[in-house]
């Protein structure tokens, strides 16, 4: 789009204090300090103030302080008419503190009015404003010297213009700043992408294709032990043959599980633990309203749900086990939980045959500032779940801000 400068606003971060050094800050921090104290004392040493007069002054102070704030709100927010009758008002407290006798505080409000129109307001809105302010500070400050007036008068203005050009040269780098650290993060993001990218592809060739091959010669040690006679050393063999081709399937799944995340194609959560909870008749609920989450929030959540998963197959076969996962406002939660034990064994916190025990997923729930609860849940009765009404279970509840 062209730029229209007689009515295009300067832009927000212009009009802002964006970008400003401590040293500007302090800066005009001091003058307004100064111009506002020379304007209080120039104001009320003179001897006509005094009594209600007084109070009329400092009220007309605070009314003058709250306009100007109002400007600069109005204008921060490019709302022409609420500036530009702000701005009105300002003036016409100009006029009447010259009327009243406090031509220094009009003065400043006369010059204050014209520079700050100038810096703040579309060109077409602030020369009219200017002039008027330029005219009623001529002709009602009433000095002879025309030549003098017409300098300060110029002056003032280019004062004002210097002022803007500032500030948009100000936000233009700002901006610019802006655009760069944007550009620095987009190309660190895709470099990491490359490099787990590289790292996918370098697991699939080694790791997931030796496991893949795993299977495959396991697959053809069962069917070569099933041809032999019964005979409980042959029935040993063929369970163990079993039992390592089960853990070679589940690590190539936990393996393209993996390769996923590190690519960016993982499914979603709902879906994820809807699948994991299908082969161990699982009951799944879903709170709040699913959005994306954060890779390693993700991942985490995952394994946690696997290493819960586990635990119950090992230490509560047959038990009723319910997942709840709910999206809050700035934190996601996940809750496993299980009728309880149906054979005698130990509960706790053990390590899973994938290696990841749910002590580890504490500690990685940590680094990202969540927590991790882990123990045995008494149930008040028997709506909870199958059993008695006194059944004990096993609950296991992760929390991860977001």
């Amino acid at each position: 789009m062209t730029p229209q400068p007689w009515t295009d606003w300067p832009s927000r971060e212009a009009l802002s204090r964006e970008g400003l050094t401590d040293a500007r800050r302090r800066l005009a921090r001091l003058v307004r300090l100064v111009v506002c104290g020379a304007l209080l004392w120039s104001t009320f040493s003179q001897r006509h103030v005094s009594g209600w007069g007084a109070v009329a002054a400092v009220a007309g102070v605070f009314a003058v302080g709250f306009c100007a704030w109002g400007f600069y709100r109005a204008t921060l927010s490019h709302r022409l008419w609420p500036s530009v009758g702000l701005l009105v008002l300002l003036l016409g407290a100009a006029f009447g503190a010259d009327q009243a006798g406090f031509r220094v505080a009009a003065v400043v409000l006369w010059c204050g009015c014209a520079i700050t129109c100038i810096q703040r307001l579309p060109l077409f809105a602030a020369l009219p404003t200017a002039i008027t302010a330029f005219a009623g500070y001529t002709v009602l400050t009433g000095d002879d010297d025309l030549l003098s007036t017409m300098i300060t008068t110029a002056g003032l203005f280019l004062g004002g213009y210097v002022l803007r050009l500032d500030a948009e040269a100000r936000a233009n780098a700002h901006r610019l700043l802006a655009q760069e650290r944007a550009a620095r993060a987009a190309e660190a993001q895709s470099a990491a992408l490359a490099e787990r990218a590289r790292i996918a592809r370098d697991i699939h060739d080694v790791l997931a294709h030796s496991l893949s091959a795993q299977l495959v010669h396991l697959e053809a040690a069962r069917l070569r032990i099933e041809r032999e006679p019964e005979s409980p050393f042959r029935d040993q063999i063929l369970e163990r043959v079993v039992a390592a081709r089960s853990m070679a399937r589940e690590g190539l799944a936990e393996t393209r599980q993996a390769l996923s995340a590190l690519r960016g194609e993982m499914a979603p959560l709902g879906d994820f633990l809807r699948e994991l909870a299908a082969a161990d008749g699982a009951e799944v609920e879903v709170d709040g309203v699913p959005r994306p989450l954060p890779a390693e929030v993700s991942q985490t959540v995952r394994r946690v749900a696997q290493e819960a998963l586990t635990n119950v197959r090992k230490h509560a076969p047959g038990a009723r086990v319910r997942i709840r996962l709910g999206y809050g406002t700035d934190e996601v939660t996940l809750v496993v939980r299980d009728s309880g034990a149906r054979v005698t064994g130990p509960a706790g916190l053990p390590a899973s045959g994938s290696g990841y025990g749910l002590l580890g997923m504490r500690e990685r729930a940590e680094l990202l500032g969540g927590a991790l609860e882990a123990g045995p849940v008494a149930r008040a009765g028997a709506g909870d779940g199958p059993g008695a009404p006194d059944e004990k279970g096993f609950s296991v509840r992760l929390r991860v801000p977001v």
